[in-house]
């Protein structure tokens, strides 16, 4: 997935992160102030200073008011935003990322066959496609068929083991 270099290389408000995550002015400063998401382009610095988000940090800041909707208490979200600061989003990592959510789990499907749990020591667990084993056992059965038609296992069928 390809986005606009200047969207991803843009800074965002305050106001502006409001208005895309579904937070409050209040909540972006409280996170910020307790270390939770800073602002990395341009952090507060007293009083009346305005803090610039970037494109990265908007997309974690929105993903955390998901996962803090959904549930999830402020340490597991901050240990799923830790986690995923290793995706760079202009090398596709962030845009074709997928996190699936069980219960008080969450999930970061890295490939079709790798999991990473977020909230569990970043645990691997390997995905087993069904559907694959399916497939090479009906084929191995058909050669199986196919060489007890032709003789090739002589008079093995019926016998138990």
């Amino acid at each position: 997935m390809k986005f606009n270099r200047r969207i991803l290389q843009a800074s965002f408000s305050t106001a502006e992160v409001a208005r895309l995550t579904g937070l409050t002015a209040r909540q972006l400063d409280w996170w910020d102030r307790r270390g939770f998401l800073r602002p990395s382009v341009t952090a507060a610095s007293g009083y009346g200073t305005r803090r610039r988000y970037s494109f990265t940090d908007v997309v974690k800041l929105r993903l955390a008011s998901r996962l803090r909707a959904a549930g999830f208490g402020l340490p597991q979200v901050r240990r799923v935003v830790e986690s995923l600061k290793r995706l760079d989003p202009a090398a596709d990592g962030l845009a074709t990322a997928r996190l699936l959510v069980a219960d008080r789990r969450v999930v970061w499907a890295r490939t079709d066959s790798e999991l990473v749990d977020l909230l569990h020591g970043g645990q691997l667990m390997l995905v087993f496609p069904v559907g694959e084993a399916v497939a090479d056992v009906a084929r191995a059965a058909e050669d199986l068929g196919r060489a007890e038609t032709r003789g090739l296992l002589g008079g093995v069928r019926g016998r138990r083991p």
